[in-house]
């Protein structure tokens, strides 16, 4: 199993133990602070993720995916949070362009033993994995496992599939050392003799993983057994046959990756596009300074100190050392089709009000719709954009676009809309992370077919999920339009836990129309986000608003009036709202928060009159939602968002809260979040030694994402 999840060790060519650090006391080192540090909460957050494939109860191909997951999900946090931590590190003392941590060595020094705990835990769950896998009959081979007729498979699928898809490197004639890609493993081999009669020679080999399956299939003894072999192992077998005109007979291969700093620098050079700037910006993250380097810990001590020096690396760098498997979270796609008990899937479902309606605009019409998301269909919002681009009396749509499908039906709906005549206004975010090549591609085609593109606000990312419709009916004009906490994406709507608000009200159209004006006027007028009466916008307005809600419990809790808070949202990092909800605790709110990540606020301290209760759910749907709801004095407010409470989302970027009116709405979100709060299967509580201890109390097993499924899915609209 691969050790790549290690953060922060020494490098060394052979390593038998994971290198051991000065041992920091992180509550020493951060006794003084007001909050969890922001990334130690983000570690804690994917500890819950761990927690799920270590659960037998989970069924076993998804308990492969969640150790995907996990990997996944700290190859991000290296990308991102420890090379932003790293350059902080550097600007110490000058004037930095970013939100400096305090103390970020000694924020990097404690992510290393985080971690390194982590890593013990994946190991033993891999192979804990690795033995149920045998017990189901599914075997994992390597190159040297192989009986007679999978060797004349992996020959042929080598020649048929493999050969023209990868480019061997003799890198030893290499002036220049190739980039190695971010994402990408590497086969390193080295070519020698067996009498030594030849000088050995170091060789590189891309595993081609996005073009061919990282699991093959093998033929097997008989239908009961599943041999599967890795891509790289393929390659592993032919290694002969690739180098066979070279004249050696001797080849050692290692699996190698580097994972580089992802942060996207857009320079403020206003003669330059934001396009070109993007474009710039991507070219350069290919070839992001290095924040670890990881290797077969088997690796011929030459080899290792050739690529370091070709590579420029040093001990000052991350140097990994692993085993055989790298990027663990291709285990996210194993062949599922091997498992012989497979997965009871629940199917989502079109919401009640929809089924057998032969208009989604006329029952818009009549009131207000949530969908909440996977549970109900996202195809409603397809239909809504395929209606629209038919109906001959629609004149404009005008929509956010922030992460898309592959495959995305919107974008295929909204270029039907424009050849029918329709007036279409895309308002694309070019910087969403890691979707920002794929959202240059969409802006093409786009206009190509004659939607307007725009790119929203210099210095900030448009966050808002924000569609207006317009229908024009004689002299009159009708708008329909919805309000979202996720994105326009059919793909992760399959998983995603989301609302998403279908409305013709004529205060929530007036808003989204405001907003969209904002963003379409190139002097980005504030006025127009200040004159909004039912959204609550950022940058300009949603931290002082929610501030001022809370600050009305307190008064409430003050005057011995029934008080409380429940908030569901992704992250809780920033401080300032943070410091409101300790207020607010220390007066006697009731505050209850079901955070699925980050969450850096304390949740018990002597000096509150009563602690924050606070949980986080990790099970089959990543729930992403954010809620806000407050008691009011018994006349509840209830909001959407697509906003988290962090310094990005409220202070630097475009986000649209909405109160929720609908009295039926408005108590099926409350009804769901007490399910959420009530639930005592898959839920963790959040502490302040950040535990994960699962929660447990008396009575039945409550399971919050299969009560909820039941609730709607019983649920009858009269």
């Amino acid at each position: 199993m691969s050790m790549e999840l290690n953060a922060i060790a020494k490098p060394q060519a052979r390593v038998k133990k994971l290198p051991v650090k000065r041992k920091i006391n992180a509550k020493t080192a951060f006794k003084k602070r007001k909050t969890i540090v922001r990334d130690i909460s983000w570690l804690s957050f994917n500890a819950r993720v761990l927690q799920e494939a270590a659960d037998t109860t989970v069924p076993l191909y998804e308990r492969l995916r969640f150790l995907g997951i996990f990997s996944n999900n700290l190859d991000e946090f290296f990308r991102v949070r420890v090379a932003t931590l790293k350059r902080m590190v550097t600007v110490v003392g000058k004037t930095a362009k970013m939100h400096m941590e305090e103390n970020p060595d000694l924020i990097l020094d404690e992510i290393q033993n985080t971690v390194i705990t982590q890593q013990q835990e994946f190991n033993r769950i891999w192979k804990e994995i690795e033995e149920e896998l045998k017990e189901e009959k599914i075997f994992l081979h390597t190159e040297k496992q192989l009986s007679r007729d999978q060797q004349k498979f992996v020959q042929n699928y080598f020649n048929e599939e493999v050969r023209t898809n990868i480019i061997p490197l003799m890198i030893e004639g290499i002036t220049q050392m190739p980039y190695l890609r971010d994402k990408s493993i590497y086969l390193a081999v080295v070519l020698a003799k067996e009498d030594n009669s030849i000088r050995q020679k170091f060789a590189l080999i891309e595993i081609p993983v996005a073009v061919l399956p990282r699991f093959i299939i093998l033929p097997s003894r008989n239908d009961s057994e599943h041999d599967i072999i890795l891509l790289e192992d393929v390659i592993r077998y032919n290694l002969p046959h690739i180098f066979s005109y070279f004249g050696y007979d001797k080849f050692s291969s290692y699996i190698i990756k580097v994972t580089r700093d992802a942060e996207l620098d857009i320079d403020n050079d206003i003669a330059t596009s934001l396009i070109h700037q993007i474009e710039k910006g991507i070219k350069a993250r290919r070839k992001g300074k290095p924040v670890r380097f990881i290797y077969d810990q088997q690796i011929d001590p030459h080899l290792l100190e050739y690529l370091m020096r070709r590579l420029g690396l040093s001990g000052k760098d991350n140097l990994i050392p692993g085993a055989r498997i790298h990027n663990f979270k291709d285990f996210m796609d194993f062949p599922e089709k091997v498992f012989t008990r497979e997965r009871v899937r629940r199917k989502t479902f079109i919401h009640p009000l929809f089924q057998n309606a032969p208009s989604v605009m006329q029952v818009m019409q009549k009131q207000d719709v949530m969908l909440h998301l996977p549970y109900h269909s996202f195809d409603t919002i397809i239909d809504l954009l395929r209606e629209a681009a038919m109906d001959p009396n629609v004149t404009t749509i005008k929509i956010t676009a922030y992460r898309l499908a592959r495959n995305s039906r919107i974008i295929n709906a909204l270029i039907n809309a424009v050849r029918n005549g329709k007036q279409v206004v895309v308002i694309l975010e070019l910087r969403a992370r890691f979707d920002e090549e794929a959202n240059l591609q969409w802006k093409e085609r786009l206009e190509e077919e004659g939607v307007k593109v725009l790119l929203g606000v210099p210095g900030m990312k448009v966050h808002a999920k924000l569609c207006v419709i317009k229908k024009r009916i004689g002299n009159k004009t009708i708008q329909f339009g919805f309000v979202s906490t996720g994105n326009f994406n059919e793909r992760t709507a399959r998983v995603y836990g989301d609302h998403c608000l279908l409305t013709s009200n004529r205060n929530i159209m007036a808003d989204i129309n405001r907003i969209f004006s904002y963003l379409e006027n190139a002097r980005h007028d504030v006025k127009h986000l200040l004159a909004c009466k039912t959204l609550i916008v950022s940058p300009f307005s949603m931290r002082k608003f929610f501030l001022r809600m809370i600050d009305r419990e307190i008064r409430n809790a003050r005057r011995k009036k029934p008080a409380s808070v429940i908030l569901k949202m992704n992250s809780l990092s920033d401080e300032e709202l943070i410091a409101k909800l300790y207020d607010a605790a220390r007066a006697g709110v009731e505050i209850k928060m079901v955070i699925r990540g980050i969450c850096c606020a304390y949740t018990e301290n002597k000096k509150w009159k009563k602690d924050i209760e606070a949980v986080s759910i990790v099970d089959e749907y990543l729930e992403h939602a954010r809620v806000f709801i407050f008691h009011n004095n018994g006349n509840e407010k209830v909001y959407i968002a697509s906003s988290d409470w962090m310094i990005r989302n409220l202070d630097h970027r475009v986000e649209a809260a909405v109160a929720i009116e609908d009295e039926s709405i408005k108590q099926e979100l409350i009804e769901i979040l007490n399910i959420q709060l009530n639930s005592n299967v898959k839920v963790r509580i959040l502490d302040n030694e950040q535990k994960n201890a699962y929660k447990h109390s008396p009575g039945r097993k409550i399971r919050a994402q299969l009560e909820i499924f039941k609730y709607l899915h019983e649920k009858t609209y009269l």
